[in-house]
Parts: structure tokens; sequence; C-alpha cells
């Protein structure tokens, strides 16, 4: 029965296909499915693949780069025959990698090398390429001829299109494709190298060396003393072996230093080999991006009419494939049955195809969408591949998912799930730790899975059991605590007053509970407890302590309910004890001239004597006392404290209350020790607290705040939820002692801010486990120094000390770390290792050797410490601080060494052995393999003294280390990222480890390895809790136990998120193998369609890789059978740091209407990467952000490149950049003279840090902090001046620049050179008799898509035909299509104008807008003060849809009355549209209070008071502040300014500046100067058929703007339409005139 049905169901189908084929075959030939095809290039040629793979191989360990060039010169290099196309090449490459890697690690490195994400480090090493050949101009000059030796074509385009591309292809000079640069000289041929390192007396010159860079490869058998080295070649090229071959054999002698920077030059691609030049000679295709094609909204006709244009067509090659299901139908099954009508079904086919699209269902079909489409996914065979196929098709496969009958226990599941979390809500973790959905890409997803097989990778050849590795990996470092308090309690905290028991108090109530009480902002409870402790540490003589006094006294006076007090310090004395070192001698002390006239010390001690004698209050007074008198007697209030103003203040608060007269007491103080040593103490305690580098500060219950009011206010708010939440919960009650609490939870007993890391510190962390792994390593030799009686126990935290044995600071160093040991710690060990000069004597080299054999031999000894402490003593004494004539010396050392050891109760036998034994050239040896382990594994350079803390590297600045430090480092590192690292190594069942080897040093190195491995991870600290949700019906789960990767999340597949997550999930699942949960979460009641739009996203695979020839395509999206009567709308969604833009498109992409492709069957769009965005964010130290500081880019040879200013907005900035080395600086004029960089700990070197280096090397581009320091002097001074405060001093101004024409002075240089700034040659050229003069007027404007584009020229034409000084357009180019950009050129030559194109990434932080027309919106408000040259004064921003009939230099001279804004207010006169004036009621007509509602289609911006007034950030608050909720912001250019403008006020232009008939009558339209195209919300008519009956020029200006277009871009017109469209436009405006006349 079955059988005979599908017979006859079969039947029916052939039968409906060939009546559907007889009937409408050529119908359907017509309406045959279309595709579409998008692809993003780069701007750079191509680079080669197996230069990519070495750049790869090196991220995974920089010994991996040198082992891949030799096995692949020992093996390879002459073995292309058995390669015969790309793929064979790319696979021949991957095996030899992969033979490298770990298994885990090579599937990884596969797909990395078809990412291509190594390119861009390979166009870096060619600027630098290009750098070294121009630094010596060869001898017939034929380098240097041709424009920065490249071939002439490929010169011109890039000079063209962009000055910022620094990394072009260097040409072979003479045929060479490699050279050797040593600083001084080029060498193009091994013989002349060879006879260079025959010269050793011409290798070392200093002066000549070439730089290197932290990426550099740098030959690990390299001495990084000896002269620099650089080979520029490509592997596989016989110069390159040969050279490598020499540099190898003369860095193992110890002659050079030898760097590889992997350069393929233009020319040698056939010297390099076949499979050498893959990806060399095609564009480079990318990947690592979704394409969306949206469903677009049609309500008013935005389509361009003209004619498509007729091109040459870009066919795709590739087949469709008929084993796709389509509505129920397998065609090829069809096909093999029925081959005769194969017309026939395949029209059907077609059919169906072109029906499938539902873009509207009715509300009973939306409502279980979401549930239904979760259920398709669970229970497809591959669950992945189904989200992406639903997903992504949503509009063709949502009306067979309506139709799905739901399972009620996924329906179930889900509802309870989201009890939870939020429907719709999207999560994703790796490992544990969360993962930011909004900005992960490909690459930043494939970084941070290497990065987590690499650790499992190391953690496994340590021994670790794959289970603990797992636990590991899967283990979040909690958050940084930024809340350590300085423990301060003693008894030199001096209380003013005591809430509990002062009677001022006595009214308040002492209900703890109240604290919980809401108040109005801004209100403090008045509680009678001692909840918050206002302790200022200051110096009294100082300005800003006693101005600080000042402060407390009047919050006292006023009844503040805080508890104030002070730690007194003088800075002078604490001074004294850092030039000791930190060691308080006494005796020193004692007859120091300083010391006895210390001005800080006698206001302390007379402090102390008022306080003992008469109470806090009186002794507060006298230091407010102090400081009236200094402000009375001073020209100015930053004047110095003189010591008759503390004589006086004494005898004015004491005058009244002492029996004996002030004077005498006075006298009889300055000689009295007592109070002199309690003064001493005060400092002393302050000096290891910590705080007294900080000058003047504020301890809240311990938290270290700045000393202003502002400050004070701010902590108290902070510390105020704490406390409420302790209070909440029961931890704090009425008889609990606050500060107590806190302190003993989180206090400290040293500050010190290079360790606590305050966020504008970054720490840095190295791995030491992937250094030990790579072979032979120091750390395996050191033997470490433990606390007394713990030499046995497990130390979780490990102390290396990298001591230069020959610098003061160095020994100093080595003595705290003893003293750290000494004073006793129970978790920590203490390992050294030395290094020296060059110069080094040899009781230094003995030194480190007594300290080896100490350490090696003595450590379990009761006094050993004893013994180093002394010898050290005895070291630096007589060694580092006075020189001591050699031969004695030497002999005293060793001798003092056997003394010391027979005295601590260690047997001298062995250094008797072993010191005279000890050989000079080993020892230095030894100490020059320290420090190139130092420099290459550590990052610490040569000299420099550093405490490496389980990887944390802590570099010692200028202030002084004790070894408390010590003690605040381990306590720091061990609570926030080893004690849980600890916890789970302690449970380790060590397995395949010997029991003789599990020693607790053994564990020791674990932790220490391990954790400081972990902690070289960049990922985030946030963690979920994936584990509560339900998974056995609604969620996909794919176990995999012997994965070190884990993926937990929650995904909304019905969502833009889950487009872009289920192709990023595929690639995991296919590549990293990883086990899986991922939980489903739909909205569960859905009121529209949550998807209207198609979407790809774009990943690479092995076929981008042809199999028949050498050529490499790359990646694209591809989207098949698109419907044909739908318009849609191009957008891509691209990584943040990308800058993209259209270069090849036929087709409107902006309105996409598939039926009007004719006979093409694919649309093709090819879009390149622009540049990449450099971001950062700029503090000022202890200020807000430096709004207005100006930061230029650059290259060593050419350092302003680009520019830009800083936001106040979180001191944001952005700049364009391409891979290279840039430098980035403060700007010429006011930034510069103001301020300088602020690089880590002020260390007082910081004058001369006016610059940093950048390298951009990767596609994820790079987010820069930056901090500044105003210099010496300038404190007080501010970055912008007015224009108002300069108009008031014109005379003055005419002698002495302002600030503004300073600016203009060096950013007018610069404006010619932005992106395709274009001046006309042949100025006017027909169209402008008489030429243009005067002052240019710079027009604004911004178009997507053909019909607004066309819209734009005939704005164009209208401005220059009405205007007569010249004229210079500025475009947004982010929208603009291919065919304009290339019209634009021929156009400004023809009309003679000028143009710049523009553009700005959005910033992240700033709230997205998801939909194109609204970006569109936005870019013409937020950014008007950043997208523009710092040059540019003033701008007219005119709509695309605008026709100018007035001279636009009447505007742009109008008097604006000093606002950064002028509008034209919306007109009245049109009665019929009242029932739209949406702003004359409601919301807006009370905002606006009597302000009027303004037009956003023709607006003037004065650039100068726009950003002196802050006005973009303002608008940025604003915006931020409103475009988060839905309903506000419907008009986002035009309501933003206008809700804006009580902050940013706009001047409102007469009325006749902007006239459109949706809202201005007929009356006004005769005196109209410009006339907008407005859509009409009445009538809704088409914008081409409202412009030909509006304005009776537009026809004439159109016809003559697309016969230019038409010219140029060689395309046929359709002349008799336009003609006639002419003489129709004749009638409309005589009717017009009749139209006006009549209303007047």
């Amino acid at each position: 029965m079955e059988n005979r049905f599908r017979a006859r169901f079969c039947v029916l189908i052939l039968l409906a296909c060939s009546i559907y084929s007889g009937l409408t075959l050529v119908g359907a030939q017509n309406r045959r499915p279309k595709n579409v095809q998008v692809a993003v290039r780069v701007k750079w040629s191509g680079t080669p693949l197996l230069l990519e793979a070495g750049e790869l191989l090196s991220k995974e360990s920089k010994n991996l780069f040198w082992e891949f060039i030799d096995d692949w010169l020992l093996h390879v290099a002459k073995t292309d025959g058995d390669s015969h196309s790309a793929k064979d090449c790319v696979k021949k490459i991957v095996k030899h990698g992969s033979f490298l890697l770990s298994e885990p690690l090579a599937p990884l490195f596969e797909y990395s090398l078809s990412l291509r994400s190594a390119s861009p480090r390979l166009v870096l090493y060619r600027q630098l390429a290009e750098e070294s050949l121009s630094s010596f101009p060869l001898p017939d000059d034929s380098y240097s001829n041709n424009e920065r030796g490249l071939d002439a074509n490929e010169t011109a385009d890039i000079k063209k299109f962009d000055p910022l591309l620094v990394g072009v292809n260097p040409k072979s000079p003479d045929g060479k494709c490699c050279w050797v640069d040593t600083g001084g000289a080029l060498f193009f041929d091994v013989a002349d190298l060879l006879l260079w390192l025959q010269r050793p007396n011409e290798l070392g010159d200093a002066s000549q060396q070439p730089e290197t860079y932290d990426f550099d490869h740098i030959h690990f058998d390299s001495n990084i003393m000896s002269p620099v080295a650089i080979l520029y070649g490509a592997l596989g090229t016989d110069c390159f072996r040969g050279f490598h071959v020499t540099l190898t054999q003369a860095a193992k002698e110890g002659k050079v230093n030898y760097v590889v920077r992997p350069v393929l030059p233009s020319g040698c691609e056939a010297e390099v080999g076949l499979c050498g030049a893959v990806g060399a000679r095609d564009s480079l295709n990318l990947g690592g991006y979704g394409v969306e094609l949206a469903l677009k909204n049609m309500e008013y006709k935005a389509m361009d009419d003209s004619a498509i244009k007729k091109g040459v067509t870009l066919e795709d090659p590739r087949t469709e494939d008929l084993n796709q299901e389509v509505r129920g139908f397998i065609f090829s099954k069809i096909l093999e049955r029925k081959s005769d009508l194969t017309s026939g079904i395949m029209a059907f086919r077609d059919y169906l195809l072109s029906s499938t699209i539902s873009d509207t269902l009715d509300v009973w079909e939306l409502k279980d969408l979401g549930h239904q489409t979760a259920q398709r996914i669970v229970q497809a065979s591959d669950p992945l591949q189904s989200m992406q196929e639903i997903n992504q098709n949503f509009p063709s496969v949502v009306s067979s998912l309506s139709r799905m009958k739901l399972n009620d226990s996924i329906k179930d599941e889900i509802i309870a799930n989201q009890k939870m979390i939020p429907p719709g809500k999207s999560l994703m973790a790796l490992n544990g730790a969360l993962i930011n959905i909004e900005d992960i890409d490909l690459y930043l997803l494939i970084d941070l899975v290497h990065q987590e097989l690499s650790l499992a990778d190391q953690f496994s050849k340590l021994k670790i059991p794959h289970s603990t590795v797992r636990k590991l990996l899967l283990t979040v470092t909690p958050p940084e605590l930024n809340t350590f308090r300085v423990d301060f309690r003693s008894a030199h905290v001096h209380y003013l007053n005591n809430l509990e028991e002062d009677a001022m108090y006595r009214r308040w109530r002492n209900n703890i509970n109240e604290i919980l009480v809401p108040v109005f902002p801004g209100q403090p409870h008045y509680i009678r407890k001692n909840l918050y402790h206002a302790v200022y540490v200051l110096d009294p003589a100082t300005v800003c302590g006693l101005q600080s006094i000042d402060m407390i006294t009047s919050f006292y006076e006023n009844t503040f309910p805080m508890r104030f007090g002070v730690i007194l310090y003088s800075a002078q004395f604490i001074k004294k004890i850092e030039m000791s070192g930190g060691e308080l001698h006494s005796s020193a002390l004692e007859h120091d001239s300083e010391i006895e006239n210390d001005k800080s010390s006698l206001i302390i001690q007379l402090f102390i004597y008022i306080k003992e004698n008469h109470g806090p209050q009186t002794a507060f007074q006298f230091l407010s006392n102090v400081n009236r008198l200094r402000i009375e007697s001073a020209e100015s209030t930053d004047e110095a404290v003189e010591m008759h103003h503390i004589e006086g203040a004494f005898v004015e608060t004491d005058l009244s209350k002492a029996k004996s007269s002030p004077q005498e007491i006075l006298l009889k103080l300055k000689k009295e020790q007592t109070f002199k040593e309690m003064s001493q103490e005060s400092s002393l305690s302050v000096f290891k607290l910590g705080v007294g580098t900080l000058q003047c500060c504020l301890l809240m219950n311990g938290l270290v705040f700045d000393f202003s009011e502002e400050a004070l206010i701010n902590a108290m708010s902070d510390e105020l939820p704490r406390i409420q939440e302790q209070v909440y919960y029961g931890h704090i009650n009425s008889r609990t002692d606050v500060l107590d609490k806190f302190l003993s939870e989180n206090g400290i007993s040293r500050y010190n801010p290079q360790i606590l890391a305050d966020g504008k510190v970054k720490r840095r962390f190295v791995s030491l486990a992937s250094s030990i792994l790579g072979g032979d390593s120091v750390l395996n030799e050191i033997n470490y120094l433990h606390s007394p009686e713990t030499v046995d126990d497990v130390k979780a935290v490990t102390h290396l000390l990298a001591v230069d044995v020959t610098s003061k600071k160095g020994i100093k160093l080595l003595r705290k770390g003893i003293h750290y040991l000494i004073g006793g710690t129970q978790g920590a060990r203490v390992g050294v290792l030395f290094s020296a000069s060059q110069t080094a004597d040899l009781p230094s080299l003995l030194l480190t050797k007594t300290f080896e054999i100490t350490a090696a031999s003595y450590s379990h000894k009761k006094k050993v410490l004893d013994f180093l402490d002394q010898l050290c003593s005895f070291y630096e004494h007589k060694y580092i601080l006075r020189s001591t004539t050699a031969a004695e010396s030497n002999q005293e050392f060793v001798d003092k060494v056997y003394e010391l050891a027979e005295a601590n109760e260690l047997f001298s036998k062995a250094y008797k052995f072993l010191l005279p034994e000890a050989s000079d050239l080993k020892l230095r040896e030894h100490l020059n393999k320290v420090s190139q382990f130092l420099y290459r594994q550590l990052g610490i350079p040569s000299g420099v003294n550093a405490i490496i803390t389980n990887g944390r590297v802590t570099p010692l600045g200028a202030s002084v280390f004790l070894s408390d430090d010590l003690h605040l480092l381990e306590s720091v590192e061990f609570k926030h990222r080893i004690n849980h690292i600890v916890e789970i190594i302690e449970e380790v069942n060590w397995q395949d480890v010997d029991p003789d080897m599990l020693t607790s040093k053994y564990i020791s190195d674990v932790i220490m390895f391990v954790s400081s491995s972990m902690a070289t991870r960049d990922r985030s600290t946030e963690s979920a809790r994936f584990e509560i949700l339900n998974a056995e019906y609604s969620a996909v789960v794919v176990n995999n136990e012997n994965s070190s990767i884990h993926i937990d999340a929650v995904v909304d597949p019905l969502s833009p998120s889950g487009q872009k997550l289920s192709s990023l999930l595929r690639v995991l699942a296919k590549y990293a193998h990883p086990s899986m949960r991922i939980v489903l979460n739909p909205l569960s009641s859905l009121g529209d369609l949550p998807l209207k739009n198609y979407y790809r996203y774009v990943v690479p695979t092995m076929d981008d890789f042809s199999s028949t020839d050498y050529t490499v395509n790359g990646p694209k999206a591809f989207f098949a059978n698109m419907p044909l009567s739908k318009t849609l709308t191009m957008n891509l969604d691209v990584p943040e740091p990308w800058l993209v833009e259209p270069v090849i498109a036929i087709h409107d992409l902006d309105n996409i209407f598939l039926e009007n492709l004719g006979d093409t069957r694919t649309l093709q769009a090819v879009f390149e990467l622009e540049a990449l965005v450099l971001t950062g964010h700029c503090a000022e130290k202890d200020h807000g952000p430096p709004r207005g500081l100006q930061l230029i880019l650059g290259t060593k040879n050419t350092p302003h490149l680009v520019d830009t200013i800083v936001m106040a907005n979180l001191g944001y900035w952005q700049m364009k950049v391409h891979p290279g080395v840039w430098y980035l600086q403060l700007a010429p004029g006011r930034s510069s003279e103001l301020y300088f960089f602020r690089d880590g700990v002020d260390d007082g070197s910081q004058e001369k840090s006016l610059s940093k280096r950048i390298a951009i090397n990767d596609l994820r581009g790079n987010v820069v902090h930056l901090e500044v320091v105003k210099k010496k002097g300038k404190e007080h001074e501010k970055l912008l001046i007015s224009s108002d405060v300069d108009n008031q001093s014109k005379d003055k101004r005419q002698g002495h620049s302002s600030w503004n024409s300073k600016i203009f002075e060096w950013a007018s240089s610069f404006i010619g050179g932005r992106d395709h700034s274009k001046k006309s040659d042949d100025c006017l050229k027909g169209h402008s008799k008489g030429g243009r003069h005067g002052k240019t007027i710079n027009i604004f404007s911004i178009a997507s898509g053909h019909l607004y584009e066309r819209f734009l020229k005939i704005m164009i034409l209208s401005v220059l035909k009405n205007t007569h000084r010249p004229v210079k357009f500025w475009f947004i180019k982010n929208y603009l299509s291919p065919p304009f950009k290339d019209v634009i050129p021929h156009m400004a030559r023809e009309y003679g104008f000028d143009y710049e194109l523009i553009t700005y990434r959005w910033p992240t932080w700033l709230h997205k807008q998801t939909e194109k027309q609204r970006i569109i919106w936005a870019y013409k408000i937020l950014f008007l003060d950043v997208i523009f040259p710092l040059s540019l004064e003033k701008v007219i921003f005119v709509d695309a849809d605008q026709v100018v009939r007035a001279d636009m230099g009447e505007l742009y001279d109008m008097d604006i009355k000093g606002r950064p804004l002028a509008y034209t207010p919306f007109c009245d006169n049109n009665k019929e549209m009242d029932g739209y004036r949406f702003w004359r009621q409601g919301f807006w007509r009370d905002h606006l209070q009597g302000k009027p509602y303004h037009i956003s289609a023709l607006y003037v911006v004065d650039l100068v008071k726009f950003r002196e007034t802050a006005a973009g950030d303002h608008l940025r608050v604003f915006y931020e502040t409103l475009s988060k909720d839905p309903n506000s912001l419907a008009n986002l250019d035009q309501d933003l300014p206008n809700y804006a403008q009580h902050r940013v006020p706009i001047f409102s232009l007469p009325q006749e500046w902007l006239w459109c008939e949706s809202w201005c009558g007929n009356a006004t339209k005769s005196r109209a100067k410009t006339i907008d195209l407005c859509n009409n919300p009445m009538t809704k008519e088409p914008k081409l058929q409202g412009a030909r009956r509006i304005v009776h020029e537009w026809t004439d200006l159109d016809f003559e703007a697309r016969k230019f277009t038409a010219k140029i871009l060689g395309d046929e017109m359709d002349n008799p339409e336009a003609l006639a469209s002419s003489k129709k436009s004749v009638n409309d405006s005589s009717s017009e005139d009749m139209e006006s006349k009549a209303e007047l």
C-alpha cells in the first residue's frame, strides 16, 4: 500500500513538473534563483604561506621557528617536484610544522595557516626591510630612483590610495633576494659578510647597531652583548641558506647576535621554489567576519531608477547543490529517475526556491517559534550545523519551523531555565572564563583556544595527570582586589574627634541599621558610630598638608559624620632614611644639621606637645594657625612655610593657657629629646607604611585616596555600600569596631603601588614553565634559600631575585631578600639569579660562587642566612661603596668567607675546596648565560634588578624596596592567584613520577611553573554557573573527556549573536574537539520575526587552496538561492579593529533587487580592509582625561602621518594604521609643551618619554593605555584656551601666536595628506569662468546607496553653480559605493572643487546601532570633534538630497553668536502637517521649554567652539543615556541635538535657509535658499517622484550629473528619457511659479 502511494505521489510530482514546465518555462528562466558572493581582501600584496608558518610556530615557542627553518632546509627545500598544486604545498608545510608540535596543537596550526593570521607580521617585516634598504642607497641609485623600491604600477596605486600602508613589499635590490644589515653596512653576498666577521675590531660599534624588537627572531645561540646582524630574506632561497649557515656558526662562536626578519622581496618569487611562493602572488582574502543580507523596509521607496549598468560579470564557478532539500524534495534523486524532464523539474525547483521567503507570520504562528527552533536543533543528527542552517537562512525556513509539532518537555525545560537566566540572553565561556559575545571574532577565539591548548601541553610535559590539567584550566582566577587596606593603626594616629564619645554628637541616634534607610542623594547618614575613619597622612610643612588640615577643620566644625585624624611625618626625614637604603642609623641622624633645622619635625613636636597638654582640638587649631599666617604673609597661596609662621602660630595658640611664656616653652621644646624622638618615630611609621611617597593622601578606613575634598566625598560614597552590605547580612552590628574589622580582614602592613597595581600600573607576567621546557634552563640550576626550619616544607610562593652583583641596588635587594627570610616566612622561598657587567671583578664572581655553594650545601643549616647577610654586608662596604686594589681584595674576600663560615657553624671545607678551583672564565660564562635568560625569557635588560614572584616580574625603580615589600608581594600573589592552584596540586595523585623525585622542591617547582603559566592567560576573570541550568531536553551536549577545552554556552539561536556563534562553535568542534554544553535559550513569546536577514560567517577551509595550480583563492561568503522579489541591503559584521570599504560592486549594495540582475546568476561584491583601528584611553595623573590633547602617529622617518584628539569620554582616542612599527607622540604645540608620557612607576626619568613605540603585527588591532603628566611648572596651566579669551587680546595675539593658531599651523600642513584628499589640477575647467577666490567653504555630507549618491552629485552641482568661493566637500567613506569613488576624482577635476574622504570607527564603549540607516544618522552628529582634522575651523552639513539655491559663503560667514551649532527650526506654515508636529505636545513640549525644534538636513558646526566646549563629549553622553531605550531618538540625528540644546546651545538660522514641502507652505518657497526632499509621513511619496515635481532645476542637474557619470564609467545613457524629463521640468517650473504667485 505504502509503495503504491509513493508511486502515485511521484507521478503527481512529475505531472506537476511537466505542467509547470509547459506553462511557465519562459517565466521561470527569467526568475531563476540568484546568488550573492562577498569577499574581503587586504590592501597589501600576498605573503608566502611558508613564511607565515614560521611566524605561527614562533608564537608557540621562539625556538620552534629555528627548528622549522633547519628542518625545511634539511629535508624539503629542493623537493618541490612532488607538490603539484597550492593544496599539496600547504599540506607539506602543515606536515613539517605539525611534526614539531604536540598532537592537540597540530590541527589548530593548520587552521591558523588557512586563516592567514600571521600575514600582518610579515607586512611589518617588509616595513623594516624597506627602512633597512633606504638607509643605504645603492651606488647606482636603482633603489632610490623608484620611490620606495616598488614596481611603478604598485607604487602609483599605493601612493594614490593609502600613505599609511607602510609595509609595502620592497623590490629586490639589484636582483638580490637576501641581505644582512649590521647597522653600519648592508651585505648582499656571503663573502662580504665573512670578511666583516673576520674583523672583530669593527664589530662592536654600539652607536651603529640596528634596533631589535620584542617580536624579532633572535637565534638561541646568540650572545645579546655581541653586534647585531639582521638577515632579511625568505626561507627557500639559496641566498637565505648561505647567509643562515654562516650566521648560525658566527652566533655559536659568540661573534654576532643573529636576527632573522622573513621577507620575500618583489621579483624573487621564482627564486624561492614553487611551494615557497604559494600565497605571495595572489591577493589575500580574509575570513573571520560575517555578511548580512537584511530584508529592507521599503516604506519610502528609495531605489535608483537608473538602468542597471552593463559590465563584465564575475560569475562564480561553483555549482548548486541538488542534494539539498527544498520544501521536502531532493531534486538530485528526481533527476536521476526522470532525466528527460530536467528543464521542467529545475523550473519547478526554482519556483519553490523563489516562493519560500517569509518575512511575516500570523501572531499565533510566532508564539512558539523559538521553542520549535530549539526542538529542530536538538533533534538533528548534527545540531550545530542545523542551528547554523536555521538562523543563517531564517526567512527561508521560518514557514516550515512554524508548522512543526512541539514537544512539551523541551518547552517546559526552556521555561524552567528562564527563571534563572533572562529569555534570549546569550553567554559563552571557554574553560570557565566568560567571553564577551559582542566582541568575539574568529581570530580572538583561535588565540584563546591556542592559549589553553598550549597550557595543557606544558602541564602534560610536567607530568601532571590529565584530570588535574582539566581542573587547572577550568579554574577562573578571581578578579583583582582593589580593596587592599593599609593597616595604619598605631599610636601615631592623632584623631580630632570620636563620634561615639564626643558630646557634640550625643543627640544623634546610635542604631547601626539606620544606615540602610534611603536618604537624598549626597546626604550622609548621621549615626553616632565611627563608620568612616578619614586619616590624612601629611607633612605639616607642605602646602597640601596644611590645606588638608583646613579642610578637616571645616568638615569637623560642620559636624560631618566622619572621624578625622592625621599621621604626621617629615618628608626631609624620610628622604634621609631612603638615602641610607631604608636603614635608620640613629647616630648619623643625631648630629645632622638638616634634621636639626627641619620645620616639619618642629611642627610635629609642637603638635604633640599641645595635644598632650591642651587636647586635640587645640593641636589642630595650631596647624590651622600656621596655614593662616603663611597665607597672610605670602604673595602667593603656594608659598612655603617659614620658621616665623610656626613660632607665631604656637604663640597664638598657647598664649592663654600656658603657665610660663610660650617663648620659653618653645626654646625648651627645641632642646627636648623626647618630643624629637616621637616626631622621628611618627615619620618612621609613615616610611614603613609606604605612603610617604604620595606627599599627601587620605586613608579612608585604610583605602588609599587623593587628599582633595572631592576624593573624600567619593571615598565615603565608595565605602557606604560595603558597610551597608555588611550591616544587612549581620556582619556589622552596633558593637562592632568597623575599622578593626576591615583592617583585620584585608589589612596590609605596607603600601607599595608598584606591587598593588592600582589599575594604572599593569602587572607583567612571564611563563617560567615554557622556559624550563625549552631545554637547558638556568632555572634547573637554582638552589633555594628558606626561612629557618622550613627547608622541607612545600613553598607556594617563589621569589627569584634578579641581582646585578656589581651594583649597589642589586646588593641592597639581595640583603633585603635575606632579611625577609630571617624575619620568617612559612610559605615562600628565595632563589637568586646573579648577573654582572662585563667589567665585574673577581670578588663579585666569587660572591656568586659562594652563594651557589652555600645554597646547594648548607641551606638546611640554622645560621646560613646570618652567614650570607654578614658576607653581603662585608662585600657591600668593602667592594661596592669603596674600591680596593685587586690583588689584596681577592684574597681578603676568600679569607672573609672562611672566617664567617666558621663563625656561623658552617664547614669551611667546601669553600676551601671549591672557591680556589673556580674558573674566572666559567663564572663569567655562567653570568652571561643568566643575563641571556633574563633578557630573552623574562624581558629584564642587563643591569636591571628585579623580583620574579611565581612569574610576576617587578623591576625595581628609584624607590626603596624593603623586606616588608617581599612580604606584601607574597601575600598579594598568594591570595589572588596561587592559593587555588596549591589546593589543586596538593590533591594530585602522581602516577608517572618516580616517588624519590616527589620532594617538597619538586612540588614547589610545579606550583611555581603552573601559577606563572596560568598568569599569562589573557582572559576574563568573570565566570557564570552554567551547571544550574537543565540540559536534558533543550541543550546540545558533546562529551570529550580527553579534550583540554570545554565550552559552556547559553545561546538564543534566533538572535544576531546566535548567527555568529553557530559558525564559531562549528569551527571549534572541528579543530579543537572540545567537550560542549550548549543550552538553548530562545525568547519564549515572540511578537515579530526575530531575524529578518540572511547571514554568512566566513571561515576558511582547505578548499581555498587550489588543487590544480598554485593559486590561493581565499574564503568568500556565498548566499545561494536568494529571494528575487525582496529588496535586500548588505551589511558586514567585521572584527572591531577592521575598517572595510567596498572596492568592487557593480550593483547597489544598499538596495539589492536580484530580479534586476538579468542573465547574471551571482551578484559579486569585494570589500577591502582599508585600515586597522588603533584605539586607546588616555588619563592624566590624579586628574580626569586630558580632553583635547593632540596625538600624532607616524613612522621613524615620517613622524606625522595621522592625528587625533583625546575625548573626555573615557579619554578615548583612535587612529587608522596598517601593520608596521609606529611611533605615537604628543603633537607639537600646547600638548607637548604641557605634558609628557608617564611609563609605569614615576621614577624621575619621565620627562624624556615623549613618544611610545607601537607594533601592529596582527589583525586584532591594539588598545593602548596612556597616562600623561604635566611638566614641572605647568601644573596649573590649562590645555584648552577659550577662543573668547583669545579674542579679548587680539593685539597681544598678533605678537604671540595663540594655541588655536598653532594647531592650525601644524595640522594644516597635514590636511592635504589625509585619506583621498584631492585638489583639482585644472581648476574650474570650463564651468567656473574667472575662477574661485577667497576662503574655502567646507561642506560635509553622507550618502549610502546609488539613489542617494545620485542625489549627492546633484547637491554638489547645485552648490557649485551658486557659490563663488572655493569649495571643499567632506564625505564619510564608510558607505560610498565603488562607482561613486571612481567618479568623484574626475568630477572634482571637471568642476573645480576639492574633496576628502573621512571615516571613524564606532567606539566599542558607545552603545551600538544595528540598523544601517540609524548608524548613518549617528555619523552625522556623534563624532564631529574627532572625524575632521584639527586644522578645520568650520564645516556645513548639507543633506545629500538637498538642492542649494544660494551662495553658501553667506551661510559660512554668518555670525552664529558663539554657539557651536546652528540649525534651521522646522517651519510651521503648512497646516496640513500639524498632526505630525510631535514637538508641540507631550514630552518634547515640556523639554524644549519654548526653544524651537530644529531640522537636521542643514547645519553649521563651529569646530573650534565645538571642541572648546566639549560639545561632542556632551552629545555622546546624552546619546549613551537615551539610545538604550528603543523608544528614544526615533530620528537620531535630529532628536539628539534638539534634546541636548540646553547643554549644547544651538543658534537658529533664518527660516529661508531650509525649505521642504512637507512642513513649509508654497508661500515661502520662492525665498528658499536650499530645498530639502524630506520624507512626507502623510503621502509617503517616493523620493525621485517628489524631486522631479518639487524642484524645477532638479531634472537638468540630474541629467548633467548622469551624463558625466556615464562618460566616466563608460556606460550608455537613455538620452531621450532624460530630454523628455528636462522638457517636463520646464512646464513643472512654470506651473510652480504660478502656484507660488497665487499663494502670495
